[in-house]
C-alpha cells in the first residue's frame, strides 16, 4: 500500500523520510471471575465475547473488590469491558445500586450506552434490570425525570454533571444513595485547565455522594499515557491502581513518515518558501489507498480541513474512474447523530472506504478492521498519534501508518527524528486543580450545593483552598459563619463556570440577517477568532464576522464562502510579577514565575489554502491583560555581541541582528514545546526582546495561555534543555535557506514574521545550551500541569524592542 502511494514520485522529491515496521502481539487470556453472575457472562457470550483478555480480568476483579482503577491500554484493547463487567454484575446482584459513566463527548456516551444495551443481562425481576439511560443536552426534558427517578446506570458528560446533576442533587437523592460506581471514559483527555475543572468536579461529585452515604468506586479507563496511577489520583483525588499490561492482539504495522515537498510557484510570507499542505498530501493518499480497495481512516486537524480533504479524494478517485465515486465521505462533530451512525456503518460494511475525519473518531467509538491510518499533522500529543494510528489494524490485522507532516517546526523536527515520534514513552497528562483562577468557582459551586465544611477543605486543597476561600468571602461571594462556607446569592453560578473554556464572558456567533444563534466563545480569545472580517466555520458552513460588539457580548456573522481563510495578528507586551524559581547558568539565567500578558489584536492575514497572504487588514480592537505563568531565559550581552574592545563575543551577533535572532529562536521553541508538554502551539505564547525593562538583558518568554497558568510554563522549565536542544535541531533540518513556517516563521506573528533571523536563532541556542548542564548536573526543577492559547505578537521599535508570537 505504501509503495503505491509514492509511485511516480521522483526520487528526488521522495517525501518519504522513514519507514518502522512493528510487530505484531499475540493475546494473552484469562478466564471469566467466579464473581461474574452468570447471567452477564451471557450477555457478552451472545455479543461474541468468550474470552477475556487478562488485563481485562485483572481490572474487573479490582473494581469488584472496591479498589479504584486506572487502565490504560491501548487503542481497540477492550478497556469499555473491564468496567462493564463490575458494574454490570453490581446492578443486576444489588437491586439499589446505580451507576454513573462520564464520558468528554456526548458521541462517545450514546455509543458506550448501545454497547451496555447490547450485553444488558436479562433480569429475573424488575427491580434487578440495569436501567441504562442517557442524561446530556439531547436528552427531551419529557424524559429527564424518568431517568432521574428510574435509571440505574446514568450515561453523562462533565458538563451535564456540573450543570444539570450536582445543583440539583436533592432531586437525585435515590441515584445517589445507590451510588457504587463512577466511569470516568477516555480520562487522559482530561488535561490542561479542562482537566482541573474535571478534577475539582469529580471532588465535588464525591463530596454529594458522601453526603448521601455513598462511597463508590471510580473506574477510569484512559489511552497509554505515562504514570498512569498518579494522573488518576491527582484526577480523581483518592488513590488508583493502574493495570498497563495490554494483553489485547494487535497485528503489525508500518509506519512512515512523510514530508511534504516545496512548491516552487509559490512563496508565503516576506518571500519564504511553502510546503504542499498536509490536507492536499493526505486527500492524495486517501484516494490512491481507496483505488487499492483498503478501508481507510485520514484524521484531519480541523472540521474544515477534513472536508476538503475528502472532496479532494473525492475528485481525485472521480478523475481516475467514475465507479469510485461514493466511497468517499468525511466525519466530524456537527453531524447529526443518525448520520454518524450511517457513516460508521458504512464504514464497518465496506460500502465506504475512505473517511476523513476531526478527532471525533479517535475516541472510543468502535471502528474496526481498518486497513491504514493517515495523520495529517501531528496530533499534539503522543497519547492521541498512538490512538489514531491504533485504528488501524484493530482486528489484529497488518496495517499501514502514514504521518503527514504539516508546515510546522515540530512536525518537520518529527519526521526528520523519528525516534522523537515511535521511541519515546508518552508523555503524562498533567492537570492542576490548586489553580486558583480554576478553584475559586468551583469551591463556590460546592458551598451552593452544600455548605462548605472545614473538614472537607483537605479534598480541595488545604490551605490553598483556605486562601481562595478568604478571597470569596472578602469579595462577598461566600458568607463565613462558624459552621463553615455559604453561598449568598439565590442564583446559583454553576452556569457561569464554563469547565473547557478559558475565561471571560461568552460571546454569541449571531447570523445577522435571521438572528439564529451559530455558537458562542470564550471572551478572552473573541478579538482573535470573530474579529471583523474574521472566517467563521459553523458545522461545514462558512461565515464572515461584520462587527464585534465586546459590551454586549455578540458578534454579527453573514453566510459566505470565501476562498480564503483569516489568521489574526496581535501585539503584546509582558511583565514579569514574580520569580518563583532562577538559576544563574554564567550569563544565561533561566527563570519560571508569574508574568502579566498584555494584548491586542491589530490585524489579520488573509491566506489561501495554499499558504499565500494575499494582504493584512489593520484592526483596532481594546487591549486584554492575562496573569498567567512563564518560562523565560535572559543572555548576557557579551555573550550575544562582539565587546566593544574588539574580542569574539560567543554567539557574535551583531547588534542589529539580535531581535531577529531572539525572534526566530522564540518562535521555534513555542513549535517544540508540545513535544515535552501535553499542549498544542496554540495553548502558549511567547515574546522576545533586546532588553526586557525588567530583566535588564535579551529575554525568551514563553509563557502558557490560560488565566493562572496551566503547566506548559512549569514544563518547559523542567525540561528546558531538551526542549532547546530539539528547538536547534528543528531549525537546522529545515531546507529552506532563511525561514519558513517549516522552522521559524509562526502564523500568527504580530511583527510579519519580521524581523527573523534563523542562523541568529541558531547561534542564541547553542550559547544557551552550552551554558546548561547536561542531564544528570546540577539543576534547579519544577514541575506542573497544562494550558490554551493562540500565537501572538509584540512591537519591535528601533533597539531594545520587543518581538513576540502568540
Amino acid at each position: 500500500m505504501l509503495g503505491r502511494t509514492t509511485a511516480g514520485i521522483p526520487e528526488d522529491r521522495h517525501p518519504v523520510t522513514h519507514v518502522a515496521d512493528l510487530d505484531a502481539r499475540e493475546p494473552r487470556y484469562a478466564d471469566w471471575p467466579e464473581w461474574a453472575p452468570e447471567a452477564v457472562v451471557d450477555g457478552f457470550h451472545r455479543q461474541g465475547v468468550r474470552r477475556l483478555w487478562s488485563h481485562q480480568a485483572e481490572a474487573a476483579s479490582l473494581a469488584w473488590s472496591g479498589r479504584n482503577v486506572v487502565v490504560a491500554t491501548g487503542t481497540a484493547s477492550g478497556k469499555s469491558l473491564a468496567y462493564q463487567l463490575p458494574v454490570l454484575s453490581t446492578l443486576s446482584t444489588e437491586p439499589k445500586a446505580t451507576a454513573l459513566y462520564l464520558a468528554p463527548t456526548k458521541a462517545l456516551g450514546a455509543d458506550q450506552l448501545r454497547s451496555v444495551s447490547a450485553v444488558e443481562p436479562e433480569a429475573r425481576a424488575a427491580s434487578q434490570r440495569v436501567r441504562a439511560a442517557s442524561y446530556d443536552g439531547d436528552t427531551p426534558q419529557a424524559e429527564r425525570r424518568w431517568v432521574r427517578d428510574h435509571a440505574r446506570w446514568v450515561f453523562t458528560n462533565p458538563d451535564m454533571l456540573h450543570k444539570g446533576i450536582l445543583p440539583a442533587h436533592g432531586r437525585w437523592a435515590r441515584f445517589f444513595r445507590g451510588l457504587t460506581h463512577v466511569v470516568v471514559d477516555e480520562c487522559h483527555g482530561y488535561r490542561g485547565v479542562f482537566g482541573s475543572h474535571v478534577a475539582l468536579l469529580l471532588r465535588r461529585l464525591r463530596r454529594i455522594a458522601r453526603y448521601y452515604g455513598a462511597d463508590p468506586v471510580f473506574v477510569l479507563a484512559s489511552a497509554t499515557t505515562a504514570d498512569p496511577a498518579a494522573f488518576a489520583e491527582r484526577l480523581v483525588g483518592a488513590e488508583c491502581t493502574a493495570v498497563v499490561e495490554d494483553a489485547s492482539p494487535r497485528g503489525a504495522r508500518t509506519v512512515a513518515l512523510w514530508e511534504p515537498p516545496l512548491l516552487d510557484e509559490l512563496t508565503g510570507e516576506n518571500g519564504a518558501p511553502v510546503r504542499r499542505s498536509a490536507g492536499s498530501e493526505a486527500a492524495r493518499i486517501l484516494a490512491e489507498l481507496v483505488i487499492e480497495k483498503a478501508r481507510t481512516l485520514a484524521f484531519v486537524r480541523s472540521r474544515r480541513g477534513a472536508e476538503l480533504t475528502a472532496l479532494g479524494a473525492e475528485r481525485i478517485l472521480s478523475e481516475t474512474d467514475p465507479e469510485l465515486r461514493g466511497l468517499v465521505a468525511a466525519y466530524r462533530a456537527g453531524y447529526l447523530p443518525e448520520e454518524r451512525r450511517e457513516l460508521e456503518s458504512a464504514l464497518l460494511s465496506g460500502r465506504l472506504l475512505g473517511v476523513a475525519t476531526t478527532n471525533a473518531l479517535e475516541l472510543g467509538v468502535d471502528i474496526s478492521g481498518l486497513d491504514a491510518v493517515v495523520l495529517a499533522g501531528y496530533p499534539g500529543t503522543l497519547a492521541s498519534f498512538w490512538q489514531q494510528s491504533g485504528r488501524a489494524g484493530r482486528a489484529g490485522d497488518d496495517a499501514l501508518v502514514v504521518f503527514v507532516a504539516r508546515d510546522d517546526p515540530l512536525d518537520t523536527y518529527l519526521v526528520h527524528h523519528p525516534a522523537a515520534l515511535l521511541d519515546r514513552p508518552v508523555e503524562a497528562a498533567v492537570l492542576d486543580p490548586a489553580n486558583p483562577y480554576v478553584l475559586a468557582p468551583h469551591l463556590a459551586c460546592a458551598a451552593a450545593e452544600r455548605p462548605l465544611t472545614v473538614r472537607e477543605l483537605e479534598a480541595f486543597g488545604g490551605d490553598t483552598a483556605r486562601t481562595v476561600l478568604d478571597e470569596l468571602v472578602t469579595d462577598s461571594v461566600l458568607r463565613r459563619r462558624p459552621s463553615g462556607w455559604y453561598w449568598t446569592e439565590r442564583e446559583r453560578p454553576h452556569h457561569s463556570v464554563d469547565l473547557r473554556g478559558s475565561g471571560g464572558d461568552q460571546v454569541a456567533v449571531v447570523e445577522a440577517d435571521t438572528a439564529r444563534l451559530l455558537g458562542t466563545v470564550d471572551g478572552a480569545s473573541a478579538c482573535s477568532t470573530v474579529h471583523p472580517g474574521a472566517v467563521y466555520l459553523h458545522r461545514g458552513s462558512s461565515y464572515v464576522v461584520d462587527d464585534l460588539d465586546l459590551d454586549q457580548g455578540v458578534a454579527l456573522v453573514h453566510a459566505q464562502d470565501p476562498e480564503w481563510n483569516t489568521s489574526a495578528r496581535e501585539v503584546i507586551d509582558i511583565a514579569v510579577l514574580n520569580t518563583e524559581h532562577s538559576t544563574d547558568h554564567g550569563g544565561v539565567t533561566v527563570n519560571l514565575g508569574e508574568v502579566a500578558v498584555t494584548s491586542r489584536v491589530v490585524g489579520y492575514l488573509r491566506r489561501l489554502p495554499s499558504g499565500e497572504v494575499l494582504d493584512h487588514v489593520p484592526l483596532d480592537l481594546p487591549e486584554q491583560v492575562l496573569r498567567t505563568r512563564a518560562v523565560w531565559y535572559t543572555v548576557d550581552e557579551d555573550l550575544l555581541c562582539p565587546p566593544a574592545r574588539g574580542e569574539p563575543g560567543g554567539a557574535g551577533l551583531e547588534p542589529a541582528r539580535v531581535p531577529g535572532a531572539l525572534h526566530a529562536a522564540e518562535h521555534a521553541a513555542i513549535g517544540l514545546l508540545p513535544l515535552f508538554a501535553s499542549c498544542d502551539r496554540w495553548d502558549i505564547g511567547g515574546v522576545s526582546t533586546a532588553r526586557h525593562t525588567d530583566t535588564g538583558e535579551a529575554t525568551v518568554f514563553v509563557h502558557d495561555g490560560y488565566p493562572g497558568g496551566a503547566g506548559f510554563a512549569d514544563r518547559g522549565y523542567s525540561a528546558l534543555r531538551p526542549w532547546l536542544a530539539a528547538t536547534r535541531e528543528a531549525v537546522l533540518a529545515c531546507e529552506c535557506p532563511t525561514g519558513c513556517p517549516s522552522c521559524v516563521q509562526s502564523p500568527k506573528c504580530g511583527n510579519g514574521n519580521d524581523p527573523l533571523d534563523k542562523a541568529g536563532a541558531v547561534a542564541v541556542l547553542d550559547i544557551v545550551l552550552a551554558t546548561l548542564p547536561e542531564p544528570g548536573g546540577d539543576r534547579d526543577d519544577a514541575g506542573h500541569d497544562d494550558a490554551r492559547h493562540d500565537e501572538a505578537a509584540g512591537d519591535q521599535a528601533a533597539d531594545d524592542s520587543a518581538v513576540s508570537t502568540r
